[in-house]
């Protein structure tokens, strides 16, 4: 993948309530807010954060299947129902299973990289709370191969699927270390989601999470090898942030200290009618974040934070590996150490991932960016982490399916300059980076 012709950032992020169970104010009984009523309040939330709307170019919108869930398709031309500056402006939506809000903030840069926008509004979300799980287990269905895969598959298709991907670890890494890791990592989720106020289990009062993650999974209710707790939460919300040019950040009045860049990104697609070759390993991820590494001239290790597609616990541990962060086989082991943490080494998904968060499967890839943007300009509030200067960059992962969709993105502080540190990993900068001279002549004395 070639890389980026000029600087593209991500500015102004805004994310709903991941609204669903284990909220207080989720009533199942009770009409619950439609579609349009979480597209407005996340456009509307990264827009009061700007000086001019009009100065919004074009907008992107990632979804999955709100025509099945909601029976509403055509969501692109809700986008003015927004702001009144948006009528009339290019609007495009765009699909990717649950990868679809990591294939919308992709479009929104490709389009603002190609000179045709400076300021692009990138939207994400889904409404899942609308039938019952059975039935939207169904529906979700539709991110695999439904005419192979359906007829013969579980009635809870998906986590099906990665309760495969569990046993084969089983198998091949030992039963104990891996679902004991797994359990950790729900642990893990459930901690972050506490002190994220619009996390679907910011509610969750459970002691024990430990021994809740080791809950013997049932067979006859659900699953031979994944818990309900192993499983992202069915969610419906939206985020929304916006991607622009150097221009676009100044039209905007957004200054650098509260945007990120985006340093590269690697996107791949699997086959959707074949198997994983090895359920061990997510082969589509891994080929998405060599490209972002490849880009970047970055390796794991400048890496301080990241959200991974944690959709089922066994995913989280697969995602550490396939991003090149531990070796095959080695993911359980650098949970179970405490190394992905909140305080950890690699704080991962430190507002609780789609476990903790929740999963509005759409919005998901946009949600994980506008919380990297918080992260990494120190506005995470109870989220944020100490950031290693050593170690500046954050990274994301968004997949589609069953690893079939792939967008991998690395960030950093837009108004950091990068720490050189001599290596073998070479150094990839710009002079635009240096506007400010004492920042300048702070890295030169950094060198001596």
């Amino acid at each position: 993948m070639k890389k980026f012709r000029k600087p593209v950032y991500i500015a102004a992020g805004y994310n709903t309530i991941s609204f669903g169970s284990g909220r207080k104010e989720f009533n199942p009984k009770k009409p619950m807010p439609g579609i349009e009523h979480h597209i407005n309040e996340a456009g509307q939330g990264a827009i009061a954060q700007i000086s001019d709307p009009n100065v919004i170019d074009e907008a992107m919108i990632g979804n999955f299947m709100a025509a099945r869930f909601v029976k509403q398709g055509h969501l692109a031309a809700l986008i003015p129902d927004i702001h009144p500056s948006l009528l009339y402006k290019p609007c495009t939506r765009v699909e990717g299973a649950c990868g679809s809000g990591g294939l919308a903030w992709v479009t929104a840069m490709k389009v603002v990289l190609a000179d045709l926008a400076d300021v692009v509004l990138a939207i994400g979300t889904e409404v899942q709370n609308s039938v019952k799980a059975i039935y939207g287990a169904d529906i979700l269905a539709g991110a695999g191969h439904y005419a192979g895969e359906r007829k013969n598959g579980h009635a809870y298709f998906f986590p099906s699927k990665f309760d495969e991907r569990a046993a084969a670890c089983y198998e091949k890494f030992g039963h104990d270390y891996i679902r004991k890791a797994m359990a950790l990592w729900y642990k893990q989720a459930i901690e972050n989601a506490r002190k994220n106020p619009k996390a679907q289990e910011y509610h969750n009062m459970i002691e024990d999470l430990f021994a809740t993650g080791m809950t013997p999974p049932n067979p006859k209710a659900f699953l031979p090898n994944l818990n309900v707790f192993d499983c992202s939460k069915v969610s419906d919300g939206a985020s929304a942030l916006i991607v622009a040019s150097e221009d676009g950040l100044k039209k905007m009045g957004i200054p650098k200290s509260k945007a990120i860049e985006i340093v590269a990104y690697g996107q791949s697609e699997g086959n959707l009618t074949q198997q994983p070759e090895d359920k061990t390993k997510l082969s589509t991820t891994m080929s998405a974040a060599q490209k972002a590494y490849k880009m970047s001239g970055l390796t794991p290790k400048d890496i301080g934070t990241v959200e991974v597609h944690d959709c089922f616990s066994i995913t989280g541990l697969l995602m550490l590996e396939a991003c090149g962060f531990v070796g095959h086989g080695e993911g359980a082991a650098f949970v179970a150490d405490g190394r992905s943490n909140f305080d950890g080494e690699l704080p991962t998904n430190t507002t609780g991932g789609l476990i903790g968060f929740g999963h509005y499967t759409g919005g998901t890839g946009i949600r994980q960016a506008v919380d990297l943007l918080h992260q990494l300009t120190g506005q995470a509030n109870g989220s944020q982490i100490k950031i290693n200067p050593n170690r500046p960059h954050g990274l994301m992962t968004s997949m589609g399916g069953n690893d079939k969709t792939v967008v991998v993105g690395i960030f950093k502080a837009a108004d950091v300059c990068p720490v050189i540190q001599r290596s073998n990993t070479p150094c990839h900068f710009s002079f635009n980076h240096f506007n400010d001279k004492k920042l300048w002549f702070h890295n030169i004395a950094f060198l001596k």
